[in-house]
């Protein structure tokens, strides 16, 4: 009974030392807090980018860890970071590409990290997947991604030679690329798209000049293309885009992104090669936005540059630094259903987001579709 009433005797002591610390801690916060404030103000973003017709670019936010999507920390938890330490987040490492799901979820390919950062910021959830120590299906180097309608991710792997496909909540599902023995049928996988409708998935094969239509099985349907710099040839072709009835594809080595229809015959090109506007010397990431211009990364020059389908420079943001609205070495691009724009920033670690506003609904006209030469002079667009 003794020894019963001496380990309560502790326990309200040990109960009561904790009430002080984190009373203490609690007076504490608000001088902290205002110091904190002080020392490190909140960095700006670029001004909004104006553009003709009342169209606009403005910057949003970015993101780098697990710590933005927890959102706000409630009074204990900053209490807690006090008293112990703010906890590690898993952060971006060197992330490549981005694609965005049906729910919000940004779904990012880290190399670095050799794995798949999942950030849902509506429900404040981050999940990491990886798949390390499996044998021949380890996944050794994630390269870009792509979701299908049910919100399947699709990750390639160009060391692994295939292509990992994982249900939404992260659980891997299968290999493509896969033959007997182990060993992949690709060389390079690098772009990776999937048309739900059709129910197709379309792949570049870097070093085979290739795009590989497949089924969902995973089976070769078509082959398209072969090495070279004329209609439907490629020279190290990468990212891969499906979007309305256009296939694009970007021609790395040949500085242009062709447009193809979707069972690969040739229908227009966009770029040369140059190290001025208008001009790509190492085009990355791609997307369109709801008024049909294409969205072009130049990994080297730090931009992204704005075409029209006839291959004319409409805009372009960005410069190469660390500032909000600077890049360095970008390479991943996507663009949601509300023109958010989501571009992988990968030497500074993080991802930008961007929203274009296009024309107003009630301004448009059949000739409405360009948005203008003049506005590389307005504000906002910088090299």
């Amino acid at each position: 009974m003794v020894q019963l009433l001496l380990r309560f005797s502790q326990r309200k002591l040990v109960r009561f030392g904790v009430m002080l610390v984190c009373i203490g801690l609690a007076c504490a916060i608000p001088l902290w807090a205002s110091k904190a404030s002080k020392e490190k103000p909140v960095e700006q973003g670029p001004p909004d980018l104006l553009l003709e017709g009342g169209r606009k670019l403005h910057y949003e936010r970015s993101f780098s860890s697990e710590k933005e999507v927890e959102g706000k920390r409630g009074f204990f938890k900053k209490l807690m970071d006090v008293a112990i330490g703010e906890p590690d987040h898993p952060h971006l490492v060197r992330p490549y590409s981005i694609a965005v799901d049906s729910r919000g979820r940004a779904i990012v390919t880290d190399p670095g990290a050799n794995g798949i950062h999942i950030f849902d910021f509506e429900n404040h959830k981050y999940k990491f997947i990886e798949r390390r120590d499996k044998g021949r299906e380890s996944m050794k180097s994630p390269q870009c991604v792509a979701v299908d309608a049910q919100d399947n991710i699709y990750v390639s792997d160009s060391t692994a030679g295939k292509i990992f496909v994982f249900e939404p909540g992260g659980k891997f599902k299968r290999a493509i690329g896969s033959l007997k023995g182990g060993e992949g049928y690709f060389k390079r996988p690098t772009g990776i798209a999937v048309d739900s409708a059709a129910q197709r998935i379309y792949i570049t094969d870097t070093l085979r000049d290739k795009v590989f239509m497949l089924d969902m099985d995973g089976q070769i349907v078509q082959s398209i293309g072969r090495r070279g710099n004329g209609p439907v040839e490629f020279n190290l072709p990468t990212e891969v885009l499906v979007a309305n009835q256009d296939l694009f594809v970007v021609d790395a080595m040949n500085f242009r992104v062709q447009y193809l229809s979707r069972s690969g015959g040739f229908e227009t090109e966009v770029g040369r090669v140059g190290d001025s506007s208008g001009t790509m010397f190492r085009p990355k990431g791609i997307g369109v936005d709801s008024e049909g211009h294409l969205y072009v990364v130049d990994g080297l020059w730090g931009v992204v540059q704005v075409f029209d389908r006839e291959g004319r420079l409409l805009y372009y943001f960005g410069a190469r630094g660390t500032a909000l609205g600077e890049f360095q070495l970008p390479a991943g691009l996507f663009i949601d259903r509300e023109d958010h724009i989501f571009v992988v920033d990968s030497y500074n670690r993080r991802v930008q987001v961007f929203r274009y506003f296009g024309l107003p609904k009630s301004a448009e006209n059949p000739s409405s579709g360009n948005v203008g030469q003049k506005s590389l002079a307005l504000q906002g667009a910088s090299q």
